[in-house]
């Protein structure tokens, strides 16, 4: 099943240590519904606004969901390094539209040896899916400008981009571990998606 193009991303970006704490609870057994309880009555996040919570909480379950034990595991047991790979293939695995961006623009630029990402990098990118999406193209220019926002954000905290200022990009170090189960598991297209 394709998934369609969303803009929830805005309310959710990188969100690591929320994500951390979502696959601990789900280790432990909890279901979906329960976890949200758990999160929201306890305010697990420590945030000062629980409507902030609430947004970003869907998508970091949907990213959890999408995990099988093996990356559960590894999220839990390994490096900070190695749970910021498992959320980018996450957010790739739920957001078509960030993966297109990674495998289309991203994966692209570090092939070609181009280690610079401009702006007119994403505003292209964004325009050429609005031209080829009702969908996309009926967002408002404030949901894309938070879009872009976000990606830069998720860029930044993955490493991708080194430097915001100049725009440099940086290969991942990606975990063999990582990427030997994404092959296993038939998901190879997001290594190479994150330009490995």
């Amino acid at each position: 099943m394709e998934l369609e193009y969303s803009s929830v991303l805005t309310g959710a970006s990188f969100m690591l240590y929320e994500f951390k704490q979502v696959v601990m609870l789900k280790e432990q057994g909890y279901s979906d519904q329960e976890i949200r309880k758990k999160i929201i009555t306890e305010n697990l996040f420590q945030y000062e606004k629980i409507s902030s919570l609430k947004r970003g909480l869907p998508s970091i379950l949907r990213r959890v969901n999408v995990l099988d034990e093996t990356f559960r595991k590894l999220v839990i047991k390994e490096s900070f390094e190695v749970g910021k790979i498992i959320n980018l293939y996450a957010i790739m695995k739920t957001d078509r539209l960030f993966f297109e961006f990674m495998d289309e623009v991203i994966k692209e630029k570090l092939q070609t040896s181009d280690y610079i990402f401009e702006k007119k990098d994403l505003n292209t990118y964004f325009t050429v899916k609005a031209e080829q999406n009702e969908n996309i193209a009926s967002w408002t220019e404030s949901t894309v400008q938070k879009l872009k926002q976000v990606y830069l954000k998720i860029l930044f905290n993955t490493g991708i981009l080194k430097d915001k200022r100049s725009g440099e990009l940086n290969r991942l170090m990606i975990d063999n571990r990582i990427s030997d189960h994404l092959t296993h598991i038939g998901d190879a297209n997001f290594v190479s998606a994150m330009g490995e």
